[in-house]
This record gives C-alpha cells, structure tokens and sequence, in this order.
C-alpha cells in the first residue's frame, strides 16, 4: 500500500531505492504518528470532516494501535511503504471507509514533519536529563577531589598548577552551556507544521492552533512554506546541539585516556573496566573512554551532513529529505548512550594522590614563586627573570603551596554558582507538559 498509488505498478528496483530504510526508521515514529493523527481527526471533527461517531470509533483503534507500539508488536507490513500507510491500512482494515479520511486536509509531508517534530521534542528531553545525571556526577567529583592538585598544561608542557576539582568542574560547566543551545534547539523543534500539508495549505478550513494546543507544541510554524523550509532547518539546529554536548564528552573522554596513560598516571580504572590485549598480557585499556571519543566525534560531524542533504535545495519539498533519517533519528540515543556510560566510568575512577610531590612537576609552581616576588615589592618583568635564572642554573626549589583564591579558582571552585547556570537552562525542558498533552490525548 502507497498512500500515493494510483494503480500504476512501480518497478520493484526503483521501489527498493526509493524506499531505502524507511520501514526500519519508521518504527522510531509510530508512537508520534499516532498522537499526531488523533489530534488531527479531533480537529477533523471539529470542521465537519467526520462525524462524532467516526472521531470515536477511529480514536478507539488509534489507541489501540498505539498499545501494541508501546509493547513493541507494531510492524510494517511487506507491501507497505511507510508508517503513515501501515497505520491508514490498519484503520481502514478496522473501521471501513471512516478509515479513509483521516488523511483529509494533510500530506504526508507534513505528516512526517509533524512526525519528527514530536519525535526529537520527546528524544531531546530525554538527552536533557542525561547532560543532568552527567553534571550531576561531575559537579559531586569536583567537590569530592577538590583539594588533590595535578599540573596543568598549555601546549601538552607542564604549565601551572590545576585540582581535579578543577578539572571535574570545567565539565560540569561546560554542559552548562551546551544545555543552553540545547535549549534553543528545544524551542526551533517546539512549532507545530500540522496543516502546512504539501507546503502550501488546504483549502479545507482547518483549525490550527486547536491542533498546536491538543500537541502541546509552544507555537506553530505559521507560514507554510516555512514550514516545509523547516524539514532540514530542524535537524541542523538539533544536530549542532547534540554536537556541542558531544564535543564536551568526546574532550573528557580524550582527558581521561590521556591521564590514563602510564607516563602521566593520574587517574585509573577498576580491572573490571579496561579490556586487555591478545598478545600483551600486561595491558589495561581504557576502550570506554576510546569509543565515547569516536562515537561523540560520529555526532559532531552530523550538523554538516544535514547541511549538506538541505543547504542546496529550493523552498518546496523534495525526497532529499528522506536521507536525514537515516542517522538523525538514532543520534539522540547514541548521544545519550555515551553520556550514561561517560557517567558510570567516572564514578569508578581513581585519583591518584599527591602528584605534584613528584620533582617531575617543580616546574609547575614557577609562576606562584614568580608571583611571590611580586608581592614582595618587584615588578613583574624582575621577578619574570629572577625565577628565570634560577630555573636555568637548576636552583628552584618551590614551596608547593598554593593560594588562589579568586573565583573559579582551585581555591574557589564557585560550583554553587555553577549550579545554578545549569538550572536556569535545565528547568527550561518541561515534561510535564508534553505528558499531559499525550494522557489527553489516548484518553
């Protein structure tokens, strides 16, 4: 079944191409279908499209429908190109012609629209709450570590002197502001396009804020060419959210195989964590650490390929649009996936203490001695050259004490301001809402 057949067969190669993965994607949005067409056959009703007994007894087999996705014995049948001709199938099988008509006043592009609109609305929650658990977790090891120094770097030299709770907090901030873009991304995916059909309208009277409330969208797409110009748009900007988060991880990641190495030694791992070699009996590997690197560098590079399927088209629909499925729709819980993990790895991690006892590091303490000068009464450029030359003749012999004190320092890590950054962007995400809008509507 085609919702375009007009009788004229397809050849089957052409059919197998054009269809592509669309059955498999397509089961990542039947829920949302779903909600979608009993929202649009609630305003069907509305404008005298169908009566009140058809709203009902097709309600009753949306619903139902909707059960078995959630059980996961929804498929698409053979023969079926789609999850939007899967579910008109099955509605016709059940009611009759009343089946029919719930693609009155739509196309299914804007059914697919609408379709990944819920989709991400509901996935980027999703990811919201992981950036939470991670920051959670990283803010809680920042003050936990907050005391046990380790030396800092510039161009991978020893540079000055860093803490763990440093190191950990820098993360936690970081998310701070990846979950603001996120947010934005949020709000780009929260507009309804329901009723933009093929892009240009129906010219049925159709009710589009009636269908934007029963959604719990914020707003719709209002123009509807925009709103077909909004297929690409969308997948970029949440794309470029998901990269950003994931830039976050994939440079932990790289800090922690890194500091995981023997010449460095900072941190370690339980046994149970690394896996080994099959010729060096003597190897500990940190391949969780590895393969968040490459996953989240994977998510990165997804803004420019949405980019590139979408920047080169006119306004208007075209099946290039297809091909943003095939890795966006499992984007959000790859992201999600190496967040979790990043989590669960961290909070086995071990500190090795007293690093910067090691005369490996002295050096890293030239610029409190340097800065102890000053204080004294030099200028900066004497002391500069003072410490200089002592380094030189290899007389330095710091006293390893340190003293920062200003904010965001190792003595003021400022992780309750840091906290509330986070909040202010994480409260943003509402699931309450969306909740409510789905109960209402399988009620």
């Amino acid at each position: 079944m085609k919702l375009w057949d007009k009788g004229i067969p397809i050849n089957k190669r052409i059919e197998n191409f054009t269809i592509g993965r669309d059955r498999e994607l397509d089961l990542l949005l039947a829920k949302y279908d779903i909600l979608g067409t009993i929202a649009h056959i609630i305003m069907l009703e509305k404008i005298e499209l169908i009566t009140g007994d058809e709203l009902i007894r097709l309600r009753n087999e949306l619903k139902a429908i909707y059960k078995q996705i959630e059980k996961g014995h929804f498929v698409i049948d053979e023969g079926i190109e789609d999850v939007h001709s899967q579910i008109e199938f099955l509605i016709t099988q059940k009611v009759g012609e009343a089946g029919k008509k719930i693609h009155s006043a739509r196309s299914r592009n804007d059914q697919v629209l609408l379709d990944i609109k819920l989709y991400s609305r509901a996935k980027l929650l999703d990811v919201a709450d992981s950036v939470n658990r991670l920051f959670l977790t990283l803010i809680d090891l920042s003050e936990k570590h907050k005391d046990k120094l380790m030396p800092g770097y510039t161009h991978l030299q020893v540079a000055m002197p860093s803490s763990f709770g440093l190191w950990f907090g820098a993360y936690a901030e970081s998310l701070s502001d990846d979950l603001h873009l996120l947010a934005a991304a949020y709000k780009i995916v929260n507009q309804n396009p329901l009723g933009s059909a093929a892009g240009y309208g129906s010219s049925f009277p159709i009710d589009r804020d009636l269908t934007t409330k029963l959604l719990g969208f914020d707003t719709m797409n209002y123009n509807v060419v925009y709103a077909q110009m909004g297929r690409g748009k969308t997948e970029r900007a949440v794309t470029a959210a998901l990269g950003l988060i994931a830039s976050t991880i994939s440079k932990l990641a790289y800090d922690a195989c890194l500091f995981m190495n023997q010449n460095f030694g900072f941190v370690s791992l339980p046994d149970e964590f690394t896996t080994g070699s099959s010729i060096m009996p003597h190897k500990k590997n940190p391949d969780v650490f590895e393969l968040i690197r490459a996953k989240c560098n994977k998510i990165q590079a997804l803004a420019n390929e949405m980019t590139l399927i979408s920047n080169n088209l006119t306004s208007g629909y075209f099946r290039d649009y297809q091909i943003l499925k095939e890795q966006y729709l499992e984007s959000f819980d790859s992201l999600i996936d190496c967040m979790d993990i990043a989590k669960y790895a961290l909070q086995k991690i071990r500190i090795k203490e007293d690093i910067l006892e090691n005369d490996l590091y002295k050096y890293v303490f030239s610029v409190e001695e340097l800065n102890k000068e000053v204080l004294k009464g030099k200028p900066f450029r004497e002391a500069y050259k003072l410490v200089g030359e002592r380094i030189q003749k290899g007389d330095f012999s710091p006293d390893k004490k340190i003293n920062h004190v200003h904010a965001g320092s190792i003595g003021n890590l400022c992780n309750n301001e840091i906290k509330k950054k986070f909040t202010s962007a994480f409260t943003f995400f509402n699931r309450g809402e969306i909740e409510k809008s789905e109960k209402e509507l399988l009620n």
